[in-house]
């Protein structure tokens, strides 16, 4: 089974690792809506105030599907399981989070200037109901290492190079995951609304060759200066198609 229905929150889920899931897609009768932050939002207040907005909009905390964090820096592998074990208690709390499955997607990068003093929410989205809204859907974040391994360092496309080749093959690897996963949800590059890019490295020499003949800039492509959430990593993103976006 390529997705598991996540009834109580409106969406299905691709499931992944214990954190995040690779992706969601709201079920008939839902669409994913989209909210940003101003500012970036600690995220034990971010919980917080993540509740109150989904509340306000008279759906469950089970309704919370996807979030976009921001970071000071990249962890260590150690120190990212650890950041990773905290961040999933209000998610359990809240019902979304089971012993088998995190159904929620999640990007989670570190900008190179004017960093966040701690972990912070960047972005969350959540499902409504819309009976005769379009597919709406959120690919989680993925740089260029296979998930699941005991060490990023192991899985990782050219580990320690960053020449514009070496940028490029993880480049080529990412776009792979991110098509991957949309056709898990049944969708292509065509239904994707939004793509987002997180490096510091220069995307043009490969713009052109290899992200934009695949599609993935038919909505924009956004370019954040950032770093993934691991050492070591350089190259990460999502994509997403939603109903509706807001700024808070």
């Amino acid at each position: 089974m390529s997705t598991i229905n996540f009834a109580e929150g409106g969406y299905r889920a691709i499931p992944a690792v214990f954190q995040y899931s690779g992706g969601v897609a709201a079920l008939p009768g839902f669409s994913i809506r989209r909210v940003r932050f101003l500012e970036p939002v600690p995220v034990a207040e971010g919980f917080r105030r993540i509740e109150e907005e989904i509340r306000a909009a008279g759906r469950p905390l089970t309704a919370f599907c996807a979030c976009e964090l921001r970071s000071p820096a990249p962890f260590t592998d150690e120190g990212f399981r650890d950041f990773n074990r905290s961040y999933v208690e209000p998610l359990r709390r809240w019902g979304v989070v089971g012993d088998d499955l995190n159904p929620v997607a999640r990007s989670n990068v570190c900008p190179e200037f004017d960093p966040p003093t701690e972990p912070s929410f960047h972005a969350f989205a959540f499902t409504v109901a819309e009976p005769e809204s379009r597919a709406t859907f959120v690919i989680a974040g993925s740089g260029e290492a296979r998930e699941g391994g005991a060490r990023y360092e192991d899985a990782t496309v050219r580990p320690g190079e960053t020449s514009p080749d070496a940028i490029a093959e993880k480049a080529r690897y990412v776009l792979g995951e991110m098509e991957r996963r949309l056709g898990l949800l049944g969708m292509s590059w065509r239904e994707v609304g939004a793509t987002q890019v997180y490096t510091i490295h220069d995307l043009h020499p490969f713009l052109a060759s290899e992200i934009v003949p695949r599609g993935a800039t038919r909505g924009g492509l956004t370019w954040h200066y950032c770093r993934p959430p691991v050492r070591g990593l350089e190259f990460e993103m999502d994509c997403r198609h939603v109903a509706r976006e807001a700024v808070i």
